[in-house]
C-alpha cells in the first residue's frame, strides 16, 4: 500500500519548501504560555517594564494627529526621520559617522527576521555555504534553510568564537570545492548562548573574514542590555568593507511593531532597497512613527537603564537557583548582558527527550537541538530570564530540577540509556559550544 499525506499540494511545492521544519520554539508557545506554565522558553521582552499610559498615548496621537501620514504607504527605504534616529542609536555603540554610519546606507526592516532574510536573498544561491556560530540563533537558521544554504557550524568557548576554528572551517569548506558566503555572527550576549565575544577576538575575526574574503552579517539585538559596563565596539565599529549590521528596536522597545534596520555596504543599499520593495512593497509608517516619536520623545535611554537593571535582577535569580538546586554535572554559562542561558546537562540526559515530561511538570525550555542545523545539541537547553518574575524563575527552575532528577534515577536504574547527541562541536571538535559552570 502506497503512503498518504494530509497534504494535497506535497508534489507542486518548491524545492526550498521540502526541507523547512517547524522551529522548536515557535511549537513551545501554545503550551509555554499556559498560565500553569513557568516558561523560560521564549526570548519576549518585559514590556510590563515601559510606561505603558505614555505609550498608549502617543501611539493614539500618531492616529488620531497624523494618521493622513502615519496610516498610508511609505518608502521602501524607510523615513528618513527613522534612519536618523537609527544612526543616534547605533552612535552609542561607537557606529557612528567616522566609521561610515550614514541615514542613506540604513535600510528599515520588518524586525530582525526581514533584515535575516534580504541579506540572505542577496547573496545566497542554493548549496552556498554559511559559517555560524555553533549554536546560533534558530530563526537565522530558518532563513538560512529557506534559501537552502548549507550551515556549517564553528564552535565557541567562554570568549565567543573560537578563530582557530573559523580558520579551519573556512579552510574545510575550501577545501571541499566550495566558498563560504559569509560568517553569521551574534557576538554580543549572543543568542541562545548568552557569551560575548571577547576584545582581542573581534579583531582576529574580522582580520580572518578580511584575509578570505569573507562577508560578515553581525546580529546584534542585545548589545544595549548589557550588565556590567559597556560592551565592546561592534564589529561593524571597528571595520566598514563587507560587515552588515542588523538590529532591532524589538528588544529595548516594543516587538510588536516590528521595527528592525540594516546598516550595508554603500554599494548594497540599493538591492537591499529593492528586494525589500519586492517583498512587503514598504515598512509600516504607524509602526516607524511610532519608533520615531518615541526616540524623539521620551526618556529611553532611562528605560534602557529600567530594562538592565530588570534583566539584571532575573538573570541573578536564574544563576542562584541554578547554583542551589541543579544535579551534578550540570553547567551552565553566566552572561554579561542579553536574555539568555546556556546549560550542559549530565551525562546521558537529552533535552529534547525530557521535554514532554518538563511540560508535564509545568516548566518549560528549548532544546538545544533547535540551535544547530543539523539537529545536534541533545546534551544542551536554552533558558530565558527576561520575562519572568525572580520568583517564577526560582519555581521554574526547582520543576525542572526534579524532572532531571527522575531522569537521572531512571538512567542509573536501567542502565545502558544512550548518551545525547551532539554534545561535541563542529566536525567533532572538543568544544561543545561553551564549555561553562
Amino acid at each position: 500500500m502506497t503512503g498518504t499525506t494530509l497534504d494535497d499540494y506535497t508534489d507542486r511545492y518548491a524545492r526550498r519548501v521540502r526541507g523547512m521544519t517547524v522551529s522548536e520554539i515557535r511549537a513551545l508557545f501554545a503550551v509555554a504560555s499556559r498560565p500553569e506554565v513557568v516558561s523560560l522558553a521564549g526570548g519576549a521582552p518585559y514590556i510590563a517594564a515601559l510606561s505603558l499610559d505614555a505609550v498608549g498615548d502617543m501611539l493614539g496621537r500618531l492616529g488620531s494627529e497624523q494618521g493622513v501620514d502615519t496610516l498610508q504607504y511609505g518608502i521602501g527605504q524607510g523615513t528618513l526621520a527613522l534612519r536618523e534616529r537609527i544612526c543616534e542609536v547605533m552612535s552609542l555603540s561607537g557606529i557612528d559617522v567616522g566609521c561610515g554610519a550614514s541615514p542613506e546606507d540604513v535600510v528599515v526592516t520588518v524586525g530582525g527576521q526581514q533584515a535575516l532574510d534580504l541579506v540572505s536573498r542577496l547573496f545566497l544561491d542554493p548549496g552556498d555555504v554559511v559559517l555560524a556560530e555553533g549554536p546560533t540563533y534558530v530563526g537565522a537558521l530558518g532563513v538560512f534553510q529557506a534559501a537552502q544554504a548549507q550551515v556549517v557550524h564553528v564552535p565557541m568557548d567562554d570568549d565567543g568564537l573560537v578563530p582557530e576554528a573559523l580558520e579551519a572551517a573556512i579552510a574545510e569548506v575550501a577545501r571541499t570545492g566550495r566558498r563560504a558566503k559569509f560568517l553569521y555572527t551574534i557576538p554580543t550576549y549572543q543568542n541562545p548562548t548568552g557569551v560575548t565575544l571577547s576584545e582581542e577576538r573581534r579583531e582576529r575575526v574580522l582580520d580572518i573574514c578580511e584575509r578570505a574574503g569573507l562577508l560578515i552579517m553581525e546580529d546584534d539585538p542585545y548589545g544595549q542590555l548589557g550588565f556590567s559596563g559597556d560592551a565592546p565596539r561592534p564589529l561593524r565599529a571597528r571595520r566598514r568593507d563587507g560587515v552588515f549590521y542588523l538590529s532591532t528596536f524589538s528588544k529595548t522597545f516594543a516587538p510588536g511593531l516590528r521595527v528592525g534596520w540594516i546598516l550595508a555596504p554603500h554599494a548594497v543599499r540599493e538591492k537591499l532597497v529593492i528586494a525589500s520593495e519586492a517583498q512587503i512593497l514598504c515598512p509600516s509608517a504607524y509602526a516607524q512613527a511610532a519608533v520615531t516619536t518615541y526616540l524623539t520623545t521620551m526618556p529611553w535611554q532611562d528605560q534602557l537603564k529600567i530594562y538592565r537593571e530588570i534583566y539584571r535582577e532575573r538573570r541573578d535569580a536564574l544563576l542562584d537557583a541554578l547554583g542551589d538546586l541543579m544535579p551534578e554535572g550540570t553547567t551552565w554559562t553566566r552572561p554579561d548582558g542579553g536574555l539568555f542561558i546556556w546549560a550542559s546537562l549530565p551525562d546521558g540526559l537529552d533535552s529534547k527527550a525530557m521535554l514532554p515530561r518538563a511540560i508535564a511538570a509545568r516548566v518549560a525550555y528549548v532544546p538545544g537541538t533547535g540551535f544547530y542545523a543539523d539537529g545536534s545539541g541533545h546534551g544542551f537547553m536554552r533558558l530565558n530570564f527576561s520575562f519572568p518574575s525572580p520568583e517564577r524563575i526560582r519555581e521554574g527552575v526547582r520543576r525542572l530540577a526534579g524532572v532531571m532528577e527522575q531522569e537521572l534515577a531512571m538512567r542509573q536504574v536501567f542502565g545502558g540509556m544512550p548518551g545525547p547527541v551532539g554534545r561535541r562541536g563542529q566536525a567533532g571538535a572538543d568544544v561543545p559550544g561553551p564549555d561553562l559552570a
